[in-house]
């Protein structure tokens, strides 16, 4: 996370050298409509409107940042019950330390390593971690209120009903089965 993607949808690269070793820098990030668009895009959303990431980068130790602030931003996701629109409003807290490698134990297992460090790089990228943040608080399975369990997905426009033979896609498996039970082939 601390040095920017190819082709990142929301970049904000802030250079760590411009940085001042004692004091804070603030920030407040929106993505353009064109950014909005491509986060939009790919995070699988059907809207995303009035994106904002402010905060601080403020030091941490001799050599370490912190980012920390709030995310916040309306969502519009398909329901995974009916595919109805599911609106919701994230405001995510964001902390996280970008420390040098040489301060982070990467002999430590895994699953003890801690979920608010990253490797500190010649940049800190905001759009990174804002759009992170908004993709590890959105709703993993977004519901719409009227939806229940036993009721059936709308399809899509213009899709075929599916047949019985779709439905069960192991039953030409079973038939082969059969066949070389019987020896045919």
């Amino acid at each position: 996370m601390a040095d920017s993607i190819e082709n990142p949808p929301f970049a904000r690269p802030i250079e760590v050298e411009r940085l001042r070793g004692n004091t804070a820098y603030r920030f407040d990030e929106t993505p353009t409509e064109a950014e909005a668009e491509a986060i939009r895009q790919s995070l699988g959303l059907r809207g995303l409107r009035k994106m904002r990431f402010q905060g601080e980068i403020s030091p941490l130790g001799k050599r370490g940042w912190l980012v920390s602030g709030t995310v916040g931003a309306s969502i519009t996701q398909n329901c995974v019950v009916s595919l109805e629109p599911v609106k919701t409003r994230i405001e995510a807290d964001v902390s996280l330390r970008f420390l040098p490698d040489s301060d982070i134990a990467y002999d430590t297992p895994e699953d003890v390593l801690e979920d608010d460090v990253e490797p500190l790089g010649a940049v800190i990228d905001l759009g990174h971690v804002a759009v992170e943040a908004l993709m590890l608080d959105m709703p993993e399975y977004p519901r719409a209120d009227q939806a229940h369990l036993g009721q059936k997905s709308a399809a899509p426009a213009g899709a075929a009903p599916l047949k019985e033979k779709d439905v069960k896609p192991f039953a030409a498996l079973e038939a082969l089965r059969g066949k070389l039970a019987k020896g045919e082939s």
